[in-house]
C-alpha cells in the first residue's frame, strides 16, 4: 500500500468489515447453523442449512469477535451449536453436507476444521472439542496417506467413497490445515498442507503451463472433460477456474511464511507464475473488465460471468505478493482490483457484495444467486492488515490493539 493513503484505506477496510458482518448476521438459522441469504440479505427459509456456509460464517464471526464486534460472540456460539446438533451425524460421525443431504464431503469438512480452529483461537466454548473431533474425522476418513491428498466424499455410513478427486476441496484443506497447525501447535497439519500444494501446484499446474486441472480420477489423473455438460457448476465447473489460481498463489505465500527458513524456494516462484497466468489468461480477456469464471483448455473464456470471490482473491493475492517482494506491479494490481470491486461488486444500496455479474457488469445469478457468502469479501477487507502467518484468528488480536 502507498504510505500516503494507508490510514484512510485502513479506516475504509474496517468499515467494510463491519458492514459485511452486519449483513451476514441475518444468515442465522433458527434451528442452528447459517443459511443462504438472498440479494437483499434475507435468509431463504426453504433452502437447507449448508455445512460449508455454516463453517465459513462461523469462521468470519470468530474473526469479527476477536476484533471486538459486540454481536459476534453469540453468532460464533450459534455456529458451533449447529455443528454439534443439526449438522452432525450422531450415529456414524462426521458432518452432513447440509440439513437435507446426508453425504459426507471433503469440502464441507475443511470448513468445519477452519471454523473450529478460528473459534478455538477466539476462546469460544465447545470449539476446542469440535476441532479435535473434526481433525480426527478428517484424518480417519478423508486423508489418504499413500497419495498425500484428501479423498473427496463418502456416503453417510462411510462405506462408499467417490471415484472423483478434486483440487478445490484439497485447496481448502490447505487453508484449514494451516489454521489447525497454528492453533494446535502440531506441525503435521502444516506438512500435509505443503504436500498438497507441492503435488497440485509444483507438479500438476506447472506441467500444464500454470493451468490447474480441477478434476481427477481416484488415482489423481486429470479428467479434462469432467462436467463438460455443466460448465456453470458452482463447485465443479468444466475447464479451468482462474480464481483458484489466485487463491492458490496466496496460499503458497502463507505456507512460505508458516515454514519460515525451512520453506522451499518454489513457493514464491510458483505464486508468481500462478498470478501471472491468471492475469494474462483471465483478466479483461473478452473485451469486458474483470475476471471470467472459467476458461477452456485453449484459454478461451467459457463461463464469462464475473464472481465476487474471484476479485476478492485477486485483491488478497496482489497484496501478499507486494508485501513479499516489494514490487510496484503488485501494488498497482492491488489498487486496480479494489477499484473494480468498488465499482462493480460492492453493493452500497442493499449490502454485502454482488456475488455474480454479467460481463457487462449487470447483476446475475446463473451460478451464484443471492449473497450467501461473506467469507471471501471479509478476508479481502481483513487479510491485507495481517501478517502472512500465523493464521488470521491468531494474528487478528494485534490488529485490534493497534
Amino acid at each position: 500500500m502507498n504510505d500516503t493513503y494507508v490510514a484512510p484505506h485502513r479506516d475504509w477496510l474496517a468499515a467494510e468489515r463491519a458492514r459485511l458482518v452486519q449483513f451476514a448476521a441475518a444468515s442465522r438459522a433458527p434451528g442452528g447453523g447459517f443459511g443462504w441469504l438472498d440479494r437483499r440479505g434475507a435468509r431463504e427459509p426453504d433452502r437447507p442449512v449448508p455445512t460449508w456456509i455454516t463453517g465459513r460464517m462461523t469462521h468470519v464471526f470468530s474473526l469479527a469477535h476477536l476484533l471486538g464486534a459486540p454481536e459476534a460472540a453469540e453468532l460464533v456460539d450459534h455456529g458451533i451449536a449447529g455443528f454439534r446438533d443439526v449438522l452432525r451425524d450422531a450415529e456414524h460421525g462426521g458432518w452432513f453436507a447440509s440439513t437435507a443431504d446426508p453425504a459426507k464431503a471433503a469440502y464441507e469438512h475443511a470448513f468445519v476444521v477452519l471454523a473450529a480452529g478460528s473459534a478455538t483461537a477466539a476462546g469460544r466454548p465447545g470449539a476446542e472439542d469440535l476441532l479435535s473431533e473434526a481433525l480426527e474425522v478428517v484424518d480417519a476418513r478423508f486423508w489418504d496417506e499413500r497419495a498425500g491428498l484428501a479423498r473427496e466424499s463418502w456416503d453417510r455410513e462411510w462405506q462408499v467413497t467417490e471415484d472423483y478427486r478434486g483440487a478445490n476441496s484439497n485447496m481448502h484443506f490447505v487453508e484449514a490445515f494451516l489454521t489447525a497447525g497454528d492453533v494446535t501447535g502440531d506441525g503435521l497439519w502444516h506438512r500435509r498442507a505443503l504436500g498438497i500444494a507441492e503435488f497440485l501446484i509444483h507438479e500438476v499446474a506447472a506441467a500444464h503451463d500454470w493451468r490447474l486441472p480441477e478434476h481427477f480420477t481416484s488415482d489423481w489423473k486429470p479428467v479434462a472433460d469432467y462436467n463438460r455438460d455443466q460448465p456453470e457448476h458452482p463447485f465443479r465447473p468444466h475447464g479451468v477456474t482462474v480464481g483458484h489460481w489466485l487463491e492458490w498463489a496466496r496460499l503458497l505465500l502463507h505456507l512460505e511464511a508458516s515454514f519460515g527458513a525451512q520453506a522451499p524456494e518454489w513457493l514464491l516462484a510458483d505464486a508468481r507464475q500462478l498470478f501471472a497466468s491468471s492475469v494474462e489468461r483471465g483478466w479483461n480477456v473478452d473485451g469486458h473488465p474483470g475476471f471470467v469464471y472459467t476458461l477452456d483448455w485453449q484459454d478461451q473464456p467459457q463461463v464469462r460471468e464475473r464472481m465476487h470471490w474471484v476479485i476478492a482473491e485477486a485483491i488478497m493475492t496482489a497484496d501478499v505478493l507486494h508485501r513479499r517482494t516489494g514490487e510496484a506491479q503488485y501494488e498497482r494490481w492491488y489498487s486496480t482490483f479494489w477499484d473494480y470491486a468498488r465499482r462493480h461488486h460492492i453493493d452500497q444500496d442493499e449490502g454485502s457484495w454482488l456475488h455474480e455479474l454479467t460481463p457487462r457488469g449487470e447483476p446475475s445469478g446463473t451460478v451464484w444467486p443471492g449473497k450467501p457468502d461473506a467469507y471471501h469479501a471479509y478476508h479481502a477487507s481483513l487479510l491485507p492488515e495481517l501478517p502472512l502467518a500465523p493464521a488470521p484468528a491468531l494474528s487478528v488480536p494485534a490488529l485490534r490493539s493497534r
